[in-house]
């Protein structure tokens, strides 16, 4: 039997390069994968405060809608007002949205603009999310403003740039 001689060179070589460039994009892979994961932590944490600022807004609505009926059925019981449902004229319409606002009012942190909104500001961390209510014809509140912001501040350095001189 007569063996053949095989050359490794060209084989090794072929074969280092390949497993560098599998190395290599294991390694990218990698660390994608880990950039990926800290994005997703970031996005996840920031989609659950903004959850946790909507909840909140939604039950200061309810404590809203309570503190309006609890007002009305307080006056009622005082005898201070008579509220009826079924014939208001302008005057009427007007004190309703007197002892609305004056229903919110009492609520706390809240504040009262000049155009008749009482605004609540919730923050959680970096973000601020702004109710504004005001009072509507049939006797309840509608919401006119709901806006969640986020705190950002510049950035005052401005690296390497040069500055014109």
């Amino acid at each position: 039997m007569k063996h053949i001689p095989i050359k490794l060179g060209p084989l090794a070589l072929l074969l280092t390069v390949i497993s560098i460039c599998m190395t290599v994009l294991g390694l990218l892979t990698f660390a994608t994968a880990r950039g990926d994961l800290s994005l997703a932590e970031k996005h996840g944490d920031t989609v659950r405060l903004r959850y946790e600022l909507e909840a909140e807004g939604q039950a200061f609505l309810g404590e809203a809608c309570r503190a309006i009926a609890d007002y009305e059925d307080d006056a009622k019981d005082t005898g201070l007002r008579e509220m009826s449902d079924t014939n208001l004229t302008d005057s009427g319409s007007l004190a309703k949205e007197q002892t609305i606002l004056a229903a919110l009012a009492g609520l706390e942190g809240v504040e009262v603009g000049d155009d008749g909104v009482v605004r609540k500001l919730l923050k959680r961390d970096q973000f601020t999310l702004s109710v504004g209510l005001a009072p509507d014809e049939e006797g309840g509140v509608r919401v006119v403003d709901w806006s969640i912001q986020k705190a950002w501040e510049a950035d005052s350095g401005i690296g390497n740039l040069w500055s014109g001189d």
